[in-house]
């Protein structure tokens, strides 16, 4: 559908909607640059101020993959005032605002809707210097790749939908997706990142089949040093594993550019599929880079737009 639609002839528009970055990147001088996006979802969790912190620190990961610093957000709400009540949406916004404040930022208006499904989430902007800003297409080969945040997210969602989740378990999840991206982007910046991005709804291999093929080169991962979620593995080895099926659809696309190592189990392909929400930063940056989190493969020349899963 986009490829149908009209494309920016403005030399101003760093980044734009060519290479599914995370976040449009628009100069308006020469130190400062815009940096703007946006992202709401479906609850996917049952505490209402957990969604709102979740939907926040989700949306403003795409200006820290950026390498930017979000400045105000607007509120996007839909909502079925009443049928639910009005308490619940005032959790969902206090859980959304609590996250803004840690952010240093302001919520300074938005817009709500009527609607039978509740949805959350922000319009952010932000701001970047054009020479620091990171965008998914330049990466190196060569280059180191690092993730600052267990996966996982997605698969627990769905076991707590069907009672396969302790509460321990879902409180890591919500753990890890209200942390903010904040110093692990700057810890990619000042280690000279050639290219960043976040891990979503895509998963980690869809968000890195766009990373590569934007960026004109390959990658190889090992399927062991990707991090989990803390219980998500055992999950994954359950006789029905809990597979929704946006993790399906992403192991379908991705696995069209993909090539599975012999030795790479089961639950490792269905992990590296996830579709996680508010997940960490998928980095390049140079070998030996000290980084958050954990390095989990590398660039290469050739094949170009191809990943090894070894």
């Amino acid at each position: 559908m986009l490829a149908g639609l009209p494309r920016s002839e403005d030399p101003a528009l760093l980044v734009g909607n060519d290479t599914a970055d995370d976040a449009a990147v628009y100069r308006v001088s020469e130190d400062l640059a815009i940096v703007t996006t946006v992202d709401f979802f479906t609850p996917i969790v049952d505490d209402p101020f957990d969604f709102g912190r979740i939907a926040a620190a989700n949306a403003l990961s795409d200006v820290y993959a950026m390498g930017g610093t979000p400045m105000t957000a607007l509120s996007l709400v839909a909502y079925p005032l009443e049928q639910l009540g009005g308490e619940i949406l005032r959790e969902i916004l206090h859980g959304g605002a609590a996250v803004a404040a840690e952010a240093g930022i302001s919520i300074v208006g938005g817009h709500s809707i009527d609607d039978s499904e509740p949805k959350y989430g922000l319009a952010v902007t932000g701001a970047v210097h054009p020479g620091r800003l990171v965008r998914n297409s330049t990466a190196r080969a060569g280059d180191d790749l690092f993730l600052t945040k267990p996966v996982g997210g997605g698969i627990v969602s769905t076991a707590a939908k069907r009672g396969l989740a302790c509460t321990g378990l879902v409180a890591e999840q919500v753990r890890v997706m209200t942390a903010l991206n904040r110093e692990a982007s700057a810890a990619a910046v000042a280690a000279g990142a050639s290219a960043m991005t976040d891990v979503t709804g895509f998963g980690l291999l869809g968000h890195l089949r766009e990373l590569v093929t934007a960026s004109g080169v390959g990658a190889e991962v090992e399927a062991g040093a990707v991090p989990a979620i803390d219980g998500v593995l055992g999950l994954l080895l359950g006789h029905q594993p809990p597979i929704a099926g946006g993790t399906r659809r992403n192991r379908d696309w991705a696995e069209e550019v993909v090539d599975w190592g012999e030795g790479v189990p089961e639950e490792r392909r269905w992990l590296v599929c996830d579709a996680m929400t508010s997940g960490g930063l998928l980095v390049a940056a140079p070998p030996g880079s000290e980084l958050p989190g954990s390095r989990i493969g590398r660039l290469t020349e050739t094949p170009a737009g191809r990943i090894s899963v070894v």
